[in-house]
């Protein structure tokens, strides 16, 4: 009986491993957005993968009226370390700064 608890144990460990090893899986996500210009949204995957974004409308109701995106991304590469790249999204482009 023992024996066959531990097959079982061990058939069920096996079928509840990730079948495609490559594929990450979402771990934590946030999202806000308050309809009035402005948003927040959030992810960590298991693969490593942090981002982190925020957007506010910009002069509104003006013929000005831009959205600036403000965000970081952040993952580990094959060496090991983490890198990352914060932005900034506006009336001027994409703004990238790569960190290491």
């Amino acid at each position: 009986m023992k024996l066959l608890l531990v097959v079982v144990a061990l058939i069920a460990v096996a079928a509840a491993r990730p079948q495609k090893p490559g594929e990450a899986v979402i771990l934590e996500q946030s999202i806000d957005n308050d309809g009035l210009g402005q948003y927040t949204f959030g992810f960590k995957t298991s693969d490593g993968l942090i981002r982190q974004e925020q957007g506010v409308l910009k002069n509104q109701g003006t013929e000005n009226e831009a959205i600036e995106v403000r965000g970081t991304i952040t993952w580990k590469g094959a060496d090991g370390k983490d890198y990352s790249i914060n932005f900034i999204a506006d009336e001027n482009g994409f703004q990238p700064q790569y960190n290491q």
